[in-house]
């Protein structure tokens, strides 16, 4: 009997990684989704998907502020259903930093989520993913080149997770493969008004925004028919990128 496989996303209770659980969850694997304050939505989460398909889904609460706390999670993630074939990276902080808003606080908020716990949970779960042959995916963001102004941070953890993807790619072949999924315009920020929208729009190819689900075809693709993808990063966005 096939052992069915089992995709552990970080951040998977809210906006993108929300749609990334539900839609893998539909094809047959089981799930197992980090939170960190969002214990609400992740046991909401934890509900309708074992409703849908019984003992599929598990929640983690995850903290990752110590080195520590990257083997625990791996520790309890092996323990739910005995394996983990795919990890993908997607928990991230977003807000702006202007240059006078550089301090170490904002760094390492940002940099720690969204590029070091990248790394170090890669590092964790490796042995783990060589042993199934699984891989990484890694959600980035089209705002890598250009970057995008007053975010000085942010931009930089962006760019070294495509540069730590491309890294993992060459240094976790020819076991585990590594890419990443770069999103344009897929959810609107809360804050953002009507002529911002309108600008941003008049900038994609297909005249739309995405939606979350798109984030997740690409991720099922890779997993699924991305046997011999590795080392690459894909843009979903609507072709955003042909006027940036």
């Amino acid at each position: 009997m096939t052992k069915i496989r089992t995709v552990l996303i970080t951040g998977g209770a809210k906006r993108i990684g929300l749609a990334i659980a539900k839609y893998l969850h539909q094809y047959g694997f089981n799930i197992i989704i980090t939170y960190n304050k969002s214990k609400n939505d992740a046991e909401k989460v934890l509900y309708t998907l074992n409703n849908n398909r019984s003992n599929s889904c598990a929640i983690i609460q995850a903290n990752f502020s110590t080195t520590k706390s990257y083997n625990s999670l791996y520790n309890k993630a092996l323990k739910v259903f005995g394996r983990i074939d795919v990890l993908i990276n997607n928990a991230s902080k977003f807000y702006p930093t202007k240059i006078d808003m550089v301090n170490d606080k904002n760094w390492a908020d940002i940099i720690n989520t969204n590029l070091k716990t990248p790394l170090f949970l890669s590092k964790s779960f490796f042995p783990e993913l060589k042993k199934r042959k699984g891989s990484i995916i890694n959600i980035i963001d089209i705002h890598v080149n250009p970057p995008l102004k007053n975010h000085i941070i942010y931009n930089l953890s962006k760019a070294g997770l495509l540069a730590l993807t491309k890294s993992l790619a060459k240094d976790l072949a020819p076991t585990v493969r590594v890419n990443g999924i770069s999103p344009g315009a897929i959810m609107w920020p809360k804050s953002i008004n009507k002529k911002r929208k309108k600008e941003i729009i008049s900038k994609i190819a297909l005249q739309r925004i995405g939606e979350p689900d798109d984030i997740a075809k690409a991720i099922l693709f890779l997993i699924t028919n991305g046997d011999y993808i590795t080392g690459q990063n894909i843009n979903v966005d609507g072709g955003r990128r042909l006027n940036m």
